[in-house]
This record gives structure tokens, C-alpha cells and sequence, in this order.
């Protein structure tokens, strides 16, 4: 069942019926604020001083990939991109949550994979909703969409800025893990329930991770939490972590 503990969001293991009274086991996602990330922010050293006395040898550290992109300098402003009729048309059909219901991102889109290219995407979605399914989308066109980021919900002074893709995001894992002492992953989540590991450090466990941030505790809005310590306060060993395989603090 899923439960809260002094507003931190938990996941917690009942015991069988009739089964002897078992400890909870509890997974615990506690957001962490930090000083406003810029473009040259050294990414590494604001997780690091964040987490300290927060993260622990054995707990994951979930950090925004829209963090790490912006920390990178991976962005380009709204004003600065010229939409294409293409983007236009195509963009006042998509849904309201979507990053390609802005004419600007759609447009990097384009640039990248070429008009035809979107328009069998568009064309693969028509026939799939007509099919009953979802999503053919963004499966056609891959990457060339996942690694923009539209400007709808991202924090002041970014909110007309298109963020793309952090760079090497399993790098930047390695390295946030080594200097924190705890696991980290580099996350993409969103408010529709969908949580992706985009880059890890050795012995995470990707699809507990993901599974753990689906109820997105980073938040949308201007929480101006991109890091989300993934802890597991109970007994036994950590469904977090291979352990066999996990970096030793």
C-alpha cells in the first residue's frame, strides 16, 4: 500500500492474512531543494552538498535530467526558434501535456529528422488511434523527440527555454555516485506516470528506480526539487540496489 510519512511519500510491503505481524518495510522518496541551477553550475558539487546528511551508502540519488541539461548549457531559448507552418499545424493537434503541442520544440524536431519523417509520425499516429493505440508518435520518431524537453512547466527563469538532453548522463551518475558516497541515477519523470533511467551508476536497479518515481516527488512546478533521495528504511536488503554489483561508499 502506499502511505505518507511526515509528507514524504512511501511504499510499504504488508503481511499476508494470517501471517505472523512482519516489520514494515518502507521505501521512502525524499525530495531535496538546492540553490537555482544554471548553465556552468558545477552539477556535481550542488548534489553532493545537497544530499549530505540526506543520502547514505545504500540509498539512490534521482537527479533531473533537466538538472544535469541545464547545468551543461543544453538549451536554447523559445524566441530564438522561427516554426514552420508544418510545426504550426501539427502542433495545435497534439494534446495539451505534450511537448510537441509547441510549435517551437516540434520545429527542433524537424530540423533534426526532416518533414517526411514527422509526417509518417503523424501519419503512424492517425492509423494507430483508429487501431485503438497510442503513442506511435513519439515510438517513430524516437530519440529525435525524447531528448527535447518542452518549456511547459520548467522553472523560472527557464520557462521559454527548450531544454535538451543532458550529455553522457551515465558519466554524470558515475560521478555524482563518487563524490556522494550513495548510488545516483540521472532520471526523466513527468505528471503522466512515466519515470525513465536515463543513466546510471553501477549496481542500480533502473525499473525499482523508475517504479519508485512514477508518482514524480521532483514535482513540475517551482518545488525546485531535482533531487529525490530514493531510501530504504526497513529490513532486509535494499530492492534499490544490486548490492552485488553496487559501488562501495
Amino acid at each position: 500500500m502506499n502511505g505518507a510519512v511526515g509528507g514524504v511519500a512511501v511504499r510499504t510491503v504488508g503481511a499476508r492474512a494470517g501471517a505472523p505481524p512482519a516489520p514494515q518495510r518502507k521505501l521512502v522518496a525524499i525530495p531535496v531543494r538546492t540553490p537555482l541551477i544554471v548553465p556552468d553550475s558545477d552539477i556535481t558539487e550542488c548534489v553532493r552538498t545537497a544530499v549530505r546528511g540526506i543520502a547514505y551508502a545504500g540509498d539512490v540519488v534521482a537527479v533531473s535530467e533537466t538538472a544535469v541539461a541545464i547545468a551543461q548549457g543544453r538549451m536554447v531559448a523559445a524566441e530564438r526558434i522561427r516554426p514552420s507552418r508544418l510545426a504550426y499545424a501539427l502542433s495545435r493537434r497534439a494534446g495539451a501535456l505534450a511537448t510537441v503541442n509547441q510549435p517551437e520544440s516540434l520545429q527542433l524536431v524537424i530540423d533534426r529528422v526532416g518533414p517526411w519523417r514527422v509526417l509518417l509520425a503523424a501519419a503512424c499516429h492517425v492509423f494507430g488511434r483508429i487501431s485503438g493505440r497510442r503513442g506511435d508518435f513519439y515510438r517513430v520518431l524516437g530519440e529525435a523527440i525524447s531528448a527535447i524537453d518542452g518549456y511547459t512547466g520548467t522553472l523560472p527563469p527557464f520557462e521559454r527555454t527548450i531544454v535538451f538532453g543532458p550529455e553522457n548522463a551515465e558519466g554524470v551518475a558515475e560521478t555524482i555516485a563518487a563524490a556522494s558516497g550513495s548510488a545516483c541515477a540521472v532520471v526523466d519523470v513527468n505528471d503522466l506516470g512515466v519515470a525513465k533511467v536515463l543513466g546510471a551508476s553501477r549496481g542500480v536497479r533502473r525499473s525499482a528506480v523508475e517504479a519508485a518515481l512514477r508518482t514524480n516527488p521532483h514535482g513540475n512546478g517551482d518545488e525546485q526539487t531535482p533531487i529525490v533521495v530514493l531510501a530504504w528504511r526497513g529490513e532486509g536488503s535494499t530492492p534499490l540496489l544490486d548490492e552485488s554489483d553496487a559501488r562501495v561508499a
